[in-house]
């Protein structure tokens, strides 16, 4: 492989956003058939195609229960309203897969995607309404609702609009939830409601039926019918990729030359104070995406003001969304990392913030879960990396749990061996071993070479939306990172 070739055409490629499709979305396609859209046949079909063998939907692989929780619903709700008499098969297939995968809902090590809690009860009414469910349902599910309430009653002035993250998930209003909805200030300028395709598709079904500005966006995103879990997402695409591209460091002429139309858009992504969200016109920011663009820019020789950064910052940690839940591990991690390429010394009241909320929540084996990412190796390799300077004991514990869990082959993977979480751990080991880290060149060389054999896509989604997807790019970013690391070794 010729890495200065691959990473050229990455960095030609880039750009709106690159994702996998989704079941869960392409469901809510399926329904738009009912006001005779093309497109909602084209996602029937596409979801008859994409049944799995145990009779849910989900990705194939990892099995993440929550994912093929909420695939299978959207799926079921969607093909009980727009089948044939010949899918009364696949639903029977369905509510009998759906009942094994809400049983394992608690083995999830990362938790539950993203708006479950919002989406779910929605969805299991409907199904029972459709007769799409006969079983009771599990413990787990039936706890949601006062949880879902909760999260609404926090909502400013009770209503979903842009400027929350809700939003993103308002489907779960339901086919009459309306009155929850400030309708005239919920769309963006593209049509979308959020980026979200099936948010989007439940505007023009039950919102706004038909509304020309929705479906034309919903017409744009979706493939043979088929749709992905958000776009664009266009900030995160390209923060990420170049973040993992500017580890290798000494990038050529060509290379920087490619990398400055993504840092303009980046630049001018930038809002001063306030930071950047994972597309550029997304209204909620936050501190991931912030943390991620300010180290970003400051390493091309950019600018971007910390206080952007700052301004996140909670109590006992840095929020990554306003109202969010639960506080997000990644998040606080890449604020770490932020701080640090602004010269933050160990000592600061904000380092020593962050430090202190990772040292209480990491596992008992010195790893992290994050709520964005059904893997540990991403969290704990980018902590690895955000920590060595500032608290190497908890660096160099967590670098000791990537060691002994390699896998024999080289590879690593937390559900089965995987490129992205071979090359998170390469990034980690590499750039540890350069801070002094006890790093055996074979354990880099080992899995370097299974990562060349296994480079390509397609990945298996392992980042969490409201189901799984997978940042196709941002991944293959990963892996070149990792190899132009391990070939500097």
């Amino acid at each position: 492989m010729n890495l200065n070739h691959e990473v050229h055409n990455l960095l030609k490629t880039i750009g709106p956003g690159h994702m996998m499709t989704t079941a869960y979305d392409t469901a809510w396609i399926v329904r738009l058939g009912e006001i005779g859209e093309v497109i909602g046949e084209e996602a029937l079909e596409w979801l008859r195609e994409h049944q799995l063998p145990d009779g849910s939907w989900g990705a194939p692989r990892p099995r993440y229960f929550h994912d093929r929780v909420i695939c299978t619903l959207a799926a079921m709700n969607a093909m009980a309203q727009r089948g044939r008499a010949r899918d009364r098969e696949r639903l029977r297939r369905a509510e009998l897969a759906l009942e094994v995968a809400s049983k394992g809902l608690g083995a999830d090590p990362a938790g539950e995607t993203i708006g479950f809690e919002m989406i779910v009860p929605t969805l299991l009414h409907e199904a029972k309404a459709l007769g799409g469910i006969h079983t009771e349902e599990s413990e787990v599910l039936g706890q949601l609702a006062p949880r879902r309430a909760a999260k609404l009653a926090a909502l400013p002035h009770g209503m979903i609009s842009r400027f929350v993250t809700v939003a993103f998930s308002a489907e779960m209003a339901g086919p009459d939830g309306r009155r929850l909805l400030d309708i005239e200030n919920l769309q963006e300028a593209d049509g979308s409601v959020s980026f979200s395709p099936s948010a989007t598709a439940y505007f023009a079904l039950y919102v706004k039926r038909r509304d020309p500005a929705a479906l034309a966006y919903l017409r744009n995103v979706t493939v043979n019918g088929a749709a992905p879990n958000v776009a664009p997402f266009d900030v995160f695409e390209q923060a990420w990729t170049l973040w993992n591209l500017s580890l290798v460091g000494g990038l050529d002429e060509e290379t920087l030359a490619l990398c400055q139309p993504h840092l303009d858009f980046l630049e001018n992504a930038w809002i001063p104070g306030v930071g950047a969200g994972f597309a550029a016109n997304y209204v909620p920011k936050d501190s991931d995406g912030t943390s991620v663009v300010y180290e970003v820019l400051t390493r091309f020789g950019r600018t971007a003001d910390l206080e952007a950064v700052l301004q996140y910052e909670e109590e006992t940690h840095f929020r990554c969304f306003a109202l969010e839940a639960n506080p997000s591990i990644s998040a606080n991690i890449h604020v770490l990392s932020a701080l640090r390429k602004a010269g933050y010394d160990k000592r600061h009241p904000a380092v020593q913030k962050v430090l202190h909320f990772l040292l209480h929540t990491r596992a008992a084996d010195m790893f992290w879960f994050d709520k964005w990412h059904a893997s540990p190796y991403y969290a704990t390799a980018h902590a690895i990396m955000a920590c060595m300077e500032y608290n190497r004991i908890m660096a160099e514990e967590a670098a000791e749990w990537l060691l002994t869990t390699q896998n024999h082959d080289g590879a690593w993977g937390y559900y089965m061996p995987t490129a992205e979480e071979t090359a998170y751990c390469l990034q980690a080991l590499a750039l540890w071993k350069r801070h002094g880290g006890h790093v055996a060149n074979d354990v880099l060389q080992r899995g370097a070479a299974w990562l060349a054999n296994h480079a390509e896509p397609p990945y298996p989604p392992l980042w969490i939306g409201k189901c799984l997807y997978c940042p196709e790019m941002v991944v293959r970013s990963a892996v070149l990172s990792a190899l132009g690391l391990v070939n500097q070794e």
